[in-house]
């Protein structure tokens, strides 16, 4: 599918607030609510919005510590790799998963309370999924940028 100028601005509004009355999306952009509210349709049903959610804050929620997780593996097969993928997905401080280039095989990125809250989503990792030859991980000091908004191609 093809995304035009206003297709895109359309986008950028709601990457910051998916709750804008459709009304004022169409106002920013230039359109009446029907064409506005057809195109958001579109892109919806294209899959290009692929879900309107809510951001939590994580401090707020009591879950202040982000920790990234490097991971190293001799196996790189189908079985292993069923079992790894069901193993994080039994761990919802697991926000994310990244199969790697490079020296890493997988990174993950946790969102826990503290060092003791992830000591114990380690356990439980390393427990579900063996041949884990290599896990290491690094707690962020500081979010120096956090975004969920995609920029538009150039």
């Amino acid at each position: 599918m093809q995304l035009d100028s206003t297709d895109w601005a359309i986008l950028d509004i709601l990457q910051v607030d998916a709750s804008a009355p459709l009304h004022a999306i169409g106002e920013r952009v230039g359109l009446s609510a029907n064409p506005c509210w057809r195109r958001i349709r579109r892109m919806e049903e294209a899959g290009i919005v692929a879900r309107r959610v809510a951001l939590l804050d994580p401090v707020k929620v009591g879950l202040a510590t982000t920790v990234f997780v490097a991971i190293r593996t001799a196996r790189h097969d189908s079985e292993w790799l069923a079992t790894f993928a069901a193993g994080i997905a039994a761990i919802p401080e697991i926000t994310e998963c990244h199969r790697m280039a490079g020296e890493v095989d997988y990174l993950l990125k946790l969102t826990v309370r503290d060092i003791a809250h992830y000591d114990r989503i380690y356990q439980r990792l390393i427990a579900a999924v063996p041949g884990l030859s290599d896990v290491s991980s690094s707690f962020s000091m500081e979010a120096l940028k956090f975004t969920t908004a995609l920029p538009r191609p150039s």
